[in-house]
């Protein structure tokens, strides 16, 4: 099988090995894994401020980036959810006619990286060790778009040496949210404040989920904290092994 993946903007950025992981991961389950150098932004935080027709080259160029491969995955729900639910919105209003047909192409073949290891490849124990105790956050978009599920936690249970620890109000917001973070700091921080709280109470040594734009507030504000909980990718999780540790 040929996959693709997309590492969106954040990670890219900011956290180079979550991408790294997701290759070291599914090529150790047989897979071809390539990085196309044409992808770009998927055009969320566009889309999110009102900028509807300006993402119209965003979408062709991913469409027109991973039209070849057999699977495109990432590892952020955010940006996942963003390709599935809004592309065909901004391809139907778009002038290029061509636009709508070349996504309902590509959308369909787009996953996170939990989906793909489990409904695409069968697979629920990826053979990862990780002697610590995690909790894990659904972040918004991966559990209310993407639809996730119990696929990541189930992955997690899977894992050699990590002890999953249930998150208190696990389905709440964690207050990043892109653009809502900057509109509404105040909220956004009190939010981030509560859900630390309730990580921390679990006892867990890594917060653990699908998104580095949710993780990358909720790890300033534990920083601030110092409550010496560390945040951590889930496919950083599942790449570690005895001898490359994450």
């Amino acid at each position: 099988m040929r996959v693709a993946l997309f590492i969106t903007c954040v990670n890219d950025t900011l956290y180079p090995r979550t991408g790294q992981a997701v290759v070291r991961l599914l090529e150790r389950l047989g897979c071809q894994v390539d990085f196309p150098a044409e992808q770009s932004c998927c055009g969320q935080m566009h889309w999110n401020t009102g900028y509807g027709r300006q993402i119209e080259p965003l979408v062709r160029r991913f469409a027109d980036t991973f039209a070849a491969y057999d699977a495109v995955v990432t590892p952020s729900g955010s940006c996942g959810a963003m390709i599935r639910d809004n592309h065909p919105k901004a391809a139907a209003r778009a002038t290029d006619a061509g636009l709508a047909e070349s996504v309902a192409a590509v959308v369909p073949k787009v996953y996170d990286l939990s989906e793909f290891l489990v409904d695409v490849l069968g697979v629920t124990d990826v053979g990862a060790y990780f002697p610590h105790k995690v909790t894990y956050h659904p972040t918004c978009h991966s559990m209310r778009l993407m639809r996730l599920g119990d696929r990541p936690t189930t992955l997690l249970r899977n894992v050699r040496g990590l002890e999953l620890l249930e998150l208190p109000g696990a389905e709440e917001c964690c207050g990043f949210g892109g653009t809502f973070a900057m509109k509404n700091p105040d909220v956004s921080a009190a939010m981030g404040a509560d859900k630390v709280r309730h990580a921390v109470g679990t006892g867990a040594e890594v917060l653990c989920a699908a998104d580095n734009s949710c993780l990358m507030h909720l790890g300033g504000t534990m920083d601030r904290q110092r409550v010496g909980v560390r945040t951590l990718h889930l496919a950083e999780i599942l790449a570690s092994t005895a001898e490359f540790p994450a």
